[in-house]
């Protein structure tokens, strides 16, 4: 048990040994428990060097050991659900190494990704889609004649996901060679592993009793009654000692409970395994963030960890008196969010708040302490979140739907048909909006102006700092419909709220600055960068607020008193925001040259997002550089330039 994450490289001459998979095979199963404290170790080291993810790591490490040395991988397909557990399986898949460079720009993405190894078998970032990706790969096999193993290894968290439920049923229905892994590590599902759940898992697992369980069948095939019979019979006894019915009735044979970090019981559970057909399931309880005690005891806290800073040893108390106190640090747009959230449910009993999993990183931990009977987690059930949401607003209830940008590209047909089709009064807080760095293309959200503009009812808004934010949402609030804030990762430029709830009016813009020649349309975090390129080529400013409705009044005006207009957002210029004044102008026959900056038509890779901003083109040198250019090409003059 660590109680400090290691700061230098520890000894860990069995990992060192170990290049791939096949370089674990060459180990005595007696072995494998020195290489798990070894590869836990080296985790946290190098978790604690780059920061990420490490307490679902922490958890599998003796699973992904196992998984390895039993299997023949990659030629049997390894799938990993969401791929926060997936650490330890690329420092065993050639990739020890480069561990330091996890989630910097050109170096490990903190994913698998199929571009990175061949062990990578499916890129991940979204839950519960392993047992879907596993299928599809085992009955393409069967299509070429092949005939490895197909291994999908899913947390009870994203098993709550109605797609994995969809592949389990359809699994259950082919009835051919998949092998799911329910990591259950919350106790979310089962009990905690006793001696006789224990017991009885190894004897399902093992060839004698499958063997007798195969020929019984084949034998009782001709006697239907006594078939049912003894089916039902092995049911009952599962049920008794484990949660596994649901799986059988499915059509799945259940093993389980197993202790995850029994790393001999589990290497022989999965050897048994290896032998039946079938589709088949092995629940296996483990702790997150085994091996490191803060993690064991926050596992929702130290779900991820960011990188660990050497303590400063070398100044004393009487200097660290002296330095200059820190101005208070600027609160995070989730945080406004949560304190909006609060502020308004104070005001209004019939506000609640639901998210799909995403409480604590959407800033409603205060909100769910003080209002539990109106926070709702409905668990990684996206679609059902914006459902739930349309029915409660049916009876006369304000929902607030808390969602990053990414996972509601997942409800979407739910937010066209159940909300926006009924203009139903839904308030959707959209937080990682935009670029969100290390965590990369998955987890970036880069379409939601798009995809949420082309929707009959829906008001889009982007707010350009904390008070926009806050008063936003009191507009959202107050709008009868549905209606979306978006606003990205991190903190704000430090505006002070204006703690109210007035609402603004929709579909009007603020000027920011006068200038001659340029007016720049800058949408949500763009206007900041926008003001400073301002300062360079002496332009107008407009904090454009809404994406729909725009300001149709104000862009007649700059278009008719500018020569040129530039539209600016954190999303992808595709179909965006800049893409709905073009449509504006063109509508009305304004006739002005155009510059549409915005995310490119390809996704980005994880990085810094100011550099990530800088290489597409969107920080303020980089925009001021590229209104010259538009400039010169339309043979423009500009006392600035």
């Amino acid at each position: 048990m660590l109680e400090e994450i290691p700061l230098t490289r520890p000894e860990t001459p069995l990992l060192d040994s170990i290049d791939s998979p096949a370089d674990l095979k060459s180990l005595d199963v007696a072995e494998l428990d020195s290489l798990a404290r070894e590869l836990r170790l080296f985790l946290l080291y190098s978790v604690g060097q780059t920061g990420g993810h490490f307490g679902a790591g922490l958890g599998v490490v003796e699973l992904t050991i196992a998984l390895h040395y039993v299997f023949n991988t990659p030629e049997d397909r390894l799938v990993w659900d969401v791929g926060h557990q997936a650490y330890p399986h690329k420092i065993l898949t050639g990739r020890r190494e480069r561990m330091l460079t996890m989630r910097q720009a050109g170096g490990l993405a903190a994913f698998p990704s199929r571009a990175e190894s061949e062990y990578d078998t499916f890129g991940v970032g979204h839950s519960s889609t392993s047992i879907s990706a596993a299928l599809g790969m085992m009955v393409a096999s069967r299509m070429q004649d092949q005939d490895h193993h197909n291994i999908a290894v899913i947390g009870d968290g994203a098993m709550t996901a109605g797609m994995a439920f969809e592949a389990l049923n359809h699994a259950g229905h082919i009835d051919d060679n998949v092998l799911v892994i329910l990591n259950d590590n919350n106790m979310s599902i089962s009990n905690n592993v006793g001696g006789l759940s224990s017991y009885f898992a190894r004897m399902w697992a093992s060839k004698p009793y499958n063997f007798v369980r195969t020929g019984g069948k084949r034998v009782l095939s001709k006697i239907p009654p006594a078939l049912k019979a003894a089916h039902r019979a092995e049911e009952y006894l599962k049920g008794m000692v484990s949660p596994g019915t649901l799986f059988e009735e499915i059509g799945f044979n259940y093993i389980g409970l197993i202790d995850g970090h029994d790393i001999n019981r589990l290497v022989e559970i999965l050897g048994n395994m290896k032998t039946l057909r079938g589709p088949k399931l092995l629940h296996i309880v483990t702790q997150k963030g085994k091996g490191y005690s803060e993690s064991e005891n926050d596992p929702f806290g130290m779900h991820a960890l960011s990188k660990i800073a050497p303590t400063q040893t070398d100044q004393t108390e009487e200097q660290l008196k002296q330095e200059p106190s820190k101005p208070e640090p600027a609160l995070s747009y989730s945080q406004v969010f949560g304190n909006w959230l609060c502020d308004a449910a104070s005001a209004d009993q019939s506000i609640v708040g639901i998210t799909p999993a995403m409480g604590e990183g959407s800033g409603m931990r205060e909100f769910a302490e003080q209002f539990p009977e109106r926070f709702h987690d409905v668990a990684i059930a996206e679609q059902h979140a914006v459902t739930f949401a349309a029915g409660m607003a049916c009876e006369e209830v304000k929902p607030v739907v808390a969602i990053y940008s990414t996972f509601l590209q997942r409800a979407y047909d739910q937010l066209i048909h159940d909300v926006a089709l009924q203009d139903l009064d839904v308030l959707f807080a959209i937080d990682r909006a935009g670029l969100v760095g290390e965590d990369g293309p998955t987890h970036a959200g880069s379409y939601d102006l798009t995809y949420l503009r082309c929707i009959p009812n829906m008001i889009v808004m982007a707010p350009s700092d904390e008070d926009e934010t806050h008063k936003l949402l009191s507009t959202g609030y107050h709008h009868k419909g549905p209606a979306a804030v978006r606003y990205p990762r991190g903190k704000g430029p430090g505006t002070e709220i204006e703690r109210n709830l007035d609402p603004v009016p929709i579909g009007r813009a603020i000027s920011r600055r006068k200038g001659h020649s340029v007016a720049i349309l800058a949408f949500g975090s763009m206007v900041k960068p926008a003001l400073e390129a301002a300062e360079v080529i002496d332009a107008t400013v407009a904090d454009m607020r809404f994406v729909k409705p725009l300001d149709q009044e104000l862009i007649g005006d700059l278009a008719t008193s500018h020569q040129l207009i530039v539209t600016l957002e954190e999303n992808t210029v595709m179909g965006g925001a800049g893409s709905a004044v073009n449509e504006y102008l063109v509508q009305e026959n304004y006739s002005i040259p155009i510059l549409n900056l915005g995310l490119p038509d390809r996704f980005l890779e994880h990085g810094k997002v100011p550099d990530m901003l800088a290489e597409v083109g969107l920080d303020s040198d980089a925009i001021a550089t590229a209104i010259k250019q538009k400039l010169k090409a339309c043979k423009i003059q500009s006392e600035a330039v």
